[in-house]
């Protein structure tokens, strides 16, 4: 082993290390690794920059804005309300639902698809008296099926596509993960329908339980005539900066204040509603005049007639909220918004709610005024997750046709291989432009900057790992150490390796990391490539004993109630199925 062998490998375990530990976004941590190498003189700068010129980097900046497209079309949430139907028969809607989102995700990116139809699963579990808990993992697992199904399905495929190229390979076509990803698909369904569904919770959503166990959320202070902070604001009565509460609603007469600005006067009669840490209440009762309500039902029915609502939402993986509380971000001005609880990992957090720092797939109940929907359209800081009449109307069924014709086309030229995906994407961004289908704005939301950073800062590890012969000198050991492989025992330890990579740092991550020592493999073993890519890819997808190991499974995580344990009960079995149908295939084909 040589140093710079040995120090791009000290570089990579050590950035895997505080990706698992999360000491830093997963953009922040892989990109400040690529400076590192390019510091150190490893890598030149055209080397470490040459990612963001990668053709499978900028296919997918492309793809986001198609994605975008058909997200804003409404298309998709209209398809699932016809296909869920009206049967209460679990398995039956499983089916009818699964096998459509697994194919809509083959030519589509999964996550803004999870998105999209969770709030439509959920509003029909609640009328079908279903616990959301046994669909919303499956629709998780169904995008990621889809996923591996061609090479648009997901990101993960076209940074592999990407590095083919940059080796001087020809690149997957279409179709070509289809050989693998269909058979998996379909067994995987089949599991999810007969067994899987089985072993899933029964768990009730985060709103239902906060109306069964409000008093555990709220309290009610009452502000009696002989109150001494009548008159005065809410910051100057000191209850803006409260130890363990914050006050999100008054209830004056019929009128009710939320979120409540920091000027708003206290007057006589008020009803102040304070969420947080219920135990810490001694603090208000310090103030004179100001009693507890014990015998209010706290029902929140005003919440029904339009003033305010109550929305769930899961904190985005790109949100501008992370890495700083609540409070810092002045989140009530900031979206109209009070936020009544924060659960994470299951579990609610306890303490003064302004000092939670958010993390990606946390929880939030949040009490949302009118503004809400529209500041929210304007930022991607939140998957919202309850039922909600949105400010954003759905494009006329003539741009529909328009968009869905484009998509098609799209897909269609690259599958005949008239033109290549990055080429054929480019042209359907460009049509969608022509035709006002899209606007600059919808470019900014749809496009995932801190996604195309992590993967282009990915590709520069890589690099080095080929690079320096570290790639080169993993395969080596794995080949001494592992004794002599078959077209069985090959594929089966890469699929291992990258798998176990996926579950925990990040999809893209673990293919990149596995590439060059894949493609080393095959070379010392002498044998082509391709099935070890293809085992490579499929192995970096298929993420299910986790909540963490891909995107669609920690945005479930929270709205499904789901645990950890949940994850790897269910999620295990299928992970076999993957694997075994996987390696048997390529073992055939390739």
């Amino acid at each position: 082993m040589t140093f710079q062998i040995g120090f791009v490998l000290a570089v990579v375990v050590i950035m895997i290390v505080f990706l698992v530990l999360e000491v830093a976004r997963p953009e922040i941590i892989v990109f400040t690794s690529l400076s590192v190498l390019l510091l150190s003189g490893i890598l030149t700068p055209d080397e470490a920059l040459r990612g963001f010129s990668n053709q499978g980097m900028l296919t997918i900046a492309l793809l986001f804005v198609v994605a975008g497209a058909v997200q804003n079309s409404g298309i998709l949430n209209k398809a699932i309300s016809l296909l869920l139907g009206h049967s209460n028969n679990l398995k039956t809607v499983l089916f009818r639902f699964m096998f459509p989102v697994t194919a809509i995700s083959a030519f589509m990116n999964n996550t803004p698809i999870v998105v999209m139809l969770m709030s439509d699963i959920k509003k029909w579990s609640r009328d079908h008296h279903i616990s959301p808990s046994k669909l919303l993992l499956p629709l998780s697992y169904a995008a990621i099926f889809g996923g591996m199904i061609t090479l648009i399905g997901t990101a993960t495929n076209l940074v592999v596509h990407g590095l083919m190229l940059d080796y001087g390979m020809r690149g997957m076509s279409m179709f070509q993960l289809s050989a693998v990803g269909i058979p998996a698909a379909i067994l995987g369904i089949l599991y999810m329908v007969f067994i899987g569904q089985k072993l899933l919770p029964d768990n009730k959503s985060l709103d239902e339980t906060y109306y069964e166990k409000r008093r555990e959320y709220l309290t009610e202070m009452v502000v009696s005539p002989d109150c001494t902070v009548i008159g005065k604001s809410i910051e100057q009565a000191g209850l803006r900066n409260l130890k363990g509460l914050f006050l999100f609603e008054i209830i004056r007469s019929k009128e009710h204040i939320t979120p409540v600005p920091s000027y708003e006067k206290i007057e006589a009669g008020d009803r102040l509603l304070f969420s947080g840490d219920i135990a810490t209440i001694v603090e208000l009762q310090n103030i004179k005049g100001l009693y507890l309500e014990t015998g209010t039902d706290l029902n929140m029915n005003h919440m029904k007639d339009g003033s305010a609502q109550l929305i769930e939402a899961v904190v985005s993986h790109h949100s501008g909220l992370l890495q700083k509380t609540i409070k810092q971000h002045n989140f009530r001005s900031r979206y109209d918004a009070a936020v009544v609880a924060v659960h994470r990992n299951h579990e609610r957090i306890q303490g003064k709610i302004g000092d939670i720092v958010l993390r990606p797939g946390d929880t939030l109940l949040l009490l949302a005024g009118k503004e809400f929907f529209k500041r929210n359209a304007e930022s991607s800081d939140f998957y919202l997750t309850s039922p909600v009449d949105s400010s954003i109307k759905p494009a006329n069924s003539e741009k529909v046709k328009l968009i869905l014709f484009i998509v098609l086309a799209m897909i269609l030229v690259a599958s005949l291989n008239w033109l290549s995906m990055f080429k054929a994407s480019l042209l359907a961004v460009i049509l969608l432009f022509i035709t006002r289908s899209i606007v600059s704005e919808d470019v900014r939301k749809s496009v995932h900057l801190d996604v195309l950073l992590l993967i282009a800062s990915s590709l520069g590890i890589g690099l080095a790992l080929e690079k320096t012969g570290a790639a080169a000198w993993i395969a080596l050991v794995i080949q001494k150490f592992g004794g002599g492989f078959d077209f069985i025992s090959l594929p089966l330890l890469v699929y291992i390796m990258t798998n176990l990579l996926t579950e925990i740092i990040t999809n893209t991550a673990a293919a990149v990391i596995m590439f060059p020592i894949s493609v080393a493999l095959a070379n010392q073993m002498n044998i082509d490539p391709m099935g070890l890519i293809i085992t490579m890819t499929i192995a970096a997808s298929a993420s299910f004993v986790t909540p963490i190991g891909y995107q669609t499974n920690l945005i479930v995580y929270g709205p499904g109630g789901y645990k950890f344990f949940d994850y790897v009960k269910v999620g295990l079995p299928l992970s076999l199925i993957y694997m075994v149908t996987t390696v048997s295939i390529v073992g055939i084909l390739w």
